[in-house]
């Protein structure tokens, strides 16, 4: 099944839109939010578009083909007005024969890896800064950030036929890694 990974929307019903047009192009089986869904936090400027109540109608029209963790900025009362759940701070997806630990990246991140083995992967977002880095004991994925990139990217990652893509939002591929 291909997938598709985004983060940080931070509450921009702009990016959100341009997030979902993206999603039925890519023709993927379930869209996977790493967190940060409606609220910008108080480190983050307003981004562009920025509609909390407009993000949650859209997202909750796409409730059926969701998987989403909660980010440091989603609150217990957004999942009052969301219809799909964001209360796990983590999942563990299998693909292709190896453990994808997904979270947020606020506690569990690159500098503070749970005890994962050597083939696993850790996917997060929180930094707003695209990578794909093996570091020797696991390969760490983040899709950056559609709405606040850091990086210059609004980006996302696609995972299909055993490869993760990290595009920006034209699709145009930036960097790529292969399971194999």
């Amino acid at each position: 099944m291909k997938l598709m990974i985004a983060s940080d929307l931070h509450g921009s019903l702009l990016y959100a839109e341009k997030m979902a047009s993206l999603y039925k192009r890519e023709g993927a089986g379930r869209l996977i939010l790493l967190g940060d869904l409606l609220y910008h936090g108080p480190r983050n400027d307003l981004p562009e578009g920025y509609d909390p109540k407009g993000v949650f109608t859209l997202l909750n029209s796409m409730k059926d083909c969701l998987l989403c963790v909660r980010g440091n900025c989603d609150a217990d009362v957004d999942q009052m007005v969301l219809e799909f759940p964001i209360t796990a701070e983590s999942m563990i997806l299998y693909l292709d024969g190896r453990m994808v630990f997904a979270t947020h990246g606020d506690k569990f991140n690159n500098d503070t890896p749970l005890l994962i083995g050597k083939n696993d992967i850790l996917l997060h977002g929180h930094t707003h800064v695209s990578a794909i880095q093996d570091t020797g004991s696991y390969v760490y994925l983040n899709p950056g950030s559609i709405a606040l990139p850091k990086d210059g990217h609004h980006s996302y990652m696609v995972y299909e036929d055993g490869t993760f893509t990290i595009k920006d939002i034209s699709g145009e591929a930036l960097k790529e890694w292969d399971l194999s």
